[in-house]
């Protein structure tokens, strides 16, 4: 069946859910983009906490609205604390999305994330190579850089999104987003926003954000997919990577004003 475009209606909206909730999010992410994250919650109107330690984090996620979980920068203690976190956030009914970093290249992130996949995710972010190794399906991929297409590994998301009851959105040039019956797609982006660290990694918080929103969540995580789109799309214009992430950042935030937040 051919995935259907998100409706901009929708976009709007989930902006102005989220500031109108303004959800806490749990982020248990790389050390690379911690800064980077934090700053993209912030501009859309979210509230960021970086909680690591595993006492604190089982703690912390059971009054969070969300938590991501990443792995792109794992070591086996914080596998241990980012397991406390989900198992506390799952008692405390609080949804988490798993963003896999480079999964199937390496051998304790891919083990450690199959074996999330039994404690239910709400939402699943990754990029075509990492959705298709998730799910078991033979991939390509350097890393955390993808050398399938969103559209190759479409089969794999709605298959994923199947087995663990979770939204998936397989990211690329088109975005997927799926719950293993119906899919929305969304267009546009920049190449730039390939050439600067961390638009992925903080994306996957975003959809984490959006997973605490009333309504649709498939049309919120599509929406999260969109919102960083268009911002790419904005910042982009006549920019390299050093003068992009100010000018994306604050696109992100003008948005608010579209919708009269």
């Amino acid at each position: 069946m051919q995935p259907n475009l998100l409706n901009p209606v929708q976009r709007m909206r989930t902006v102005h859910l989220l500031n109108q909730h303004s959800p806490l999010v749990h982020c248990m992410t790389n050390d690379v983009v911690q800064t980077f994250t934090a700053n993209v919650l912030l501009a859309l109107g979210a509230s960021p906490a970086m909680v690591i330690d595993a006492g604190e984090a089982a703690q912390f996620s059971a009054i969070a609205n969300a938590l991501l979980i990443n792995v792109g920068t794992l070591t086996v203690p914080r596998a241990q604390a980012m397991r406390a976190a989900v198992e506390s956030a799952n008692r405390a009914d609080t949804p988490w999305t798993l963003d896999p970093v480079a999964v199937g290249a390496l051998t304790l992130r891919h083990e450690f994330c199959r074996d999330l996949l039994a404690l239910h995710p709400a939402a699943i972010r990754g990029n075509a190579s990492e959705i298709m190794a998730l799910a078991g399906v033979s991939a390509g991929g350097r890393g955390v850089d993808t050398t399938d297409t969103a559209a190759e590994a479409l089969p794999a998301a709605e298959l994923l999104a199947r087995e663990s009851g979770a939204i998936v959105a397989v990211t690329g040039e088109v975005d997927y987003i799926t719950d293993g019956q119906r899919t929305l797609a969304v267009e546009g982006g920049d190449p730039l926003m390939t050439r600067v660290v961390g638009t992925g990694c903080a994306l996957s918080a975003v959809v984490a954000a959006s997973c605490a929103l009333p309504g649709d969540r498939l049309e919120h995580v599509a929406a999260a997919c969109a919102l960083m789109k268009l911002a790419g799309q904005r910042a982009a214009c006549g920019r390299g990577p050093g003068s992009f992430v100010p000018a994306f950042l604050d696109a992100l935030y003008a948005m608010k004003a579209e919708v009269n937040v």
